[in-house]
């Protein structure tokens, strides 16, 4: 049994302070130069053309500061344009490295990164007055650490070198993080090291660097090792967390950063809202959002986005909802996490519903909002829906279909019984199937009990993959379900042979703040006695109200009373007995398993919400089930 930490709602830090942005000239700049008070008010490229001629008109555009200002305007707004940013250094008799430096920031920041790099050398050729200036390698170097490329990356330290820059700090700060962007961690830390003076800003970089080459321990060292840790720097390291999918680490050390009284960021908030979806926490990401509410911090688009995400992930539809509703400011991505959710939690009309809504508030779909919809019309049967929308990618809104969304045609097909079709679509579609989309058909051959053509895409498949233990399960359900047992014990010896372990089934279930956790055959649990005797109860009961085991799920050849003593100890059903030992009447048991349920499993938490009067939801590793009065969301469709 593990067990995350329990955030306490006394702590109150500050809150958040208002970002800056860049592109605006701050109130003393628009003091001394009054022709940029138009910028703070300005909201298209309509208006900033309107600026832009005001100030060509009145002279001002002649002063290289106010003619920096425009362009910084419609090189970095989020409304801007990057080629009239370089029209209007065209404009300008004789830009300055701060002109150049300016558009470059654009590049770095909002285009594809190469771009940047292509800048710099046009501006060199151009033999723009002291460039390059001690901010343009910093900027270069976020390009080749976003791309990455480490040969631009050596290429660029080289050209700061020559110029005499690669001494400043935050040149070396920005080449610590390109490096160990790209692999490099041992002469990121070289560089590291001859920093003459580190700053936060350093360590921070280093902390990242590691972070990202998964060296963790050698990141935390470093994070402790720091005196007077910022706010970036607890950012970078729940970063790290997350990325290394260490949830319950990155919910402890956002609680010693609460201790602290340091106020979290928009990115410690997402990342802990990421967290808490992944765990399927959902006291905790209460917590989160109630301390949002109560310090009023601004509902960011990122922050409303993790929120929807969070709430979606923890089988809460309708707080997702609530959260969507309120959110000032929605982007694809917020969209995309409403549309994907409500496809997984079984609502595939609603999912179909709110992609039309988004179109009617002007929000064009891209590729991850497309594999929402796809997966709402397949795990609820729409084949021909689902085949309208991925035609459609293309055909309406000039999106090519990539591997992933030629995954979910064919698990479209394929869960429909149509096979041959889904086969088909592997064998025509224009890229190289990856095990993805093998692993789809295999699926469906399983649900439809197709052992001939399972049997080919298995080995397949176990040559693709041979240390994926779920390849070898799925084709053992498959001759375990026709009796083959000389090939399921086969397919055991060949895992042996091979080093490949299964995967344990485990399942965890929040009660009062803490995620409990069961793997099958629970014997450590401190209620064990409690759980296997209400699991008894429970079982003797749903016999007499029509619940049959699904002795076909059992991997081993043996009589139907030992393999049904076998399905009695799986995590899940562990897991309900504990909710039913210990959660108030009335109340939801959700859990959240890692691995596809079995058809077992599912029928027992069927029976078992109609039997106890009881709603359970179990999230599996590719939807949310639903169980109500006997029925499931899903609709025995998964």
């Amino acid at each position: 049994m593990t067990a995350t930490v329990a955030l306490p709602l006394a702590i109150s830090p500050p809150h958040v302070s208002k970002h800056t942005l860049p592109w605006l000239p701050s109130p003393d700049l628009a003091s001394q130069y009054p022709v940029l008070r138009h910028l703070l008010s300005c909201t298209s490229m309509h208006h900033l053309r309107q600026i832009h001629a005001h100030t060509v008109t009145s002279g001002a555009f002649r002063d290289p500061f106010v003619a920096s200002r425009i362009l910084s305007f419609a090189a970095l707004a989020p409304g801007g344009s990057l080629p009239y940013a370089r029209h209007l250094l065209s404009r300008i008799p004789d830009p300055d490295a701060f002109i150049a430096d300016a558009l470059l920031r654009g590049y770095a920041f909002r285009a594809n990164p190469l771009d940047a790099v292509l800048f710099y050398a046009d501006a060199l050729d151009s033999s723009v007055p002291e460039f390059p200036s001690p901010h343009t390698f910093p900027l270069l170097l976020k390009a080749c650490a976003d791309m990455p490329s480490l040969s631009l990356g050596e290429m660029i330290h080289a050209q700061a070198v020559k110029f005499g820059l690669a001494s400043q700090t935050r040149t070396q700060n920005f080449l610590v993080r390109m490096y160990a962007t790209c692999g490099e961690v041992g002469r990121a830390r070289l560089v590291f090291e001859g920093i003459s003076e580190l700053d936060d800003a350093s360590v921070n970089m280093m902390i990242g660097g590691y972070m990202n080459c998964g060296q963790l321990q050698k990141a935390r060292s470093l994070f402790d090792e720091m005196i007077d840790k910022n706010v970036i720097s607890w950012s970078v390291m729940i970063n790290g967390y997350v990325q290394c999918s260490l949830f319950n680490e990155a919910l402890q050390l956002f609680q010693e950063m609460l201790k602290e009284k340091m106020e979290p960021n928009e990115s410690v908030l997402v990342n802990v809202l990421s967290a808490c979806a992944h765990l399927g926490a959902i006291e905790q990401g209460k917590w989160v959002e109630e301390y949002i509410r109560r310090k009023k911090i601004r509902l960011t688009v990122r922050i409303g986005t993790a929120l929807v995400d969070m709430y979606l992930k923890c089988g809460f539809v309708e707080k997702a909802l609530d959260n969507f509703n309120i959110m000032e400011e929605k982007n694809v991505t917020t969209w995309s996490a409403m549309i994907g959710g409500l496809a997984i939690n079984g609502l595939a009309e609603d999912a179909l519903q709110m992609f039309a809504e988004m179109q009617t508030h002007g929000v064009p779909p891209n590729e991850v909002c497309f594999i929402g919809v796809l997966n709402a019309c397949s795990h609820s049967g729409l084949v021909d829906d689902g085949v309208k929308y991925f035609y459609s990618m293309a055909q309406v809104y000039g999106l090519q279909p990539n591997v992933h969304h030629y995954c979910c045609l064919v698990d479209l097909y394929g869960r429909a019984g149509l096979l041959d079709k889904a086969e088909e679509v592997v064998e025509q579609m224009p890229m190289k199937p990856n095990s993805a989309v093998w692993g789809a058909l295999l699926n469906s051959c399983k649900i439809h009990k197709n052992p001939l053509l399972a049997e080919r895409i298995g080995k397949k498949l176990l040559e693709l993959e041979p240390g994926n233990s779920g390849r070898y399960v799925l084709l053992s359900n498959i001759y375990a379900a026709k009796g083959r047992w000389a090939d399921v014990a086969e397919l055991r010896r060949l895992m042996k042979e091979r080093g490949v372990m299964k995967i344990p089934g485990s399942s965890f279930i929040d009660l009062k703040g803490t995620v409990h956790e069961f793997i099958a055959g629970d014997g450590v649990h401190p209620q064990k006695s409690k759980i296997y005797a209400k699991l008894d109860e429970v079982s003797r009961k749903l016999m007499l109200a029509g619940y049959k085991p699904s002795t076909d799920q059992v991997l081993i050849d043996m009589d139907e009373e030992e393999k049904g003593s076998a399905l009695f100890h799986h995590s899940e059903k562990l897991a309900i007995a504990f909710g039913l030992i210990n959660c108030d009447p009335g109340t939801t048991i959700r859990i959240r398993k890692n691995l596809r349920i079995c058809d077992d499993c599912h029928l027992f938490a069927k029976v078992l919400s109609k039997t106890y009067n009881v709603e359970i939801i179990i999230r599996d590793r590719s939807r949310f089930h639903h169980f109500k009065n006997g029925a499931c969301s899903c609709m025995d469709f998964w």
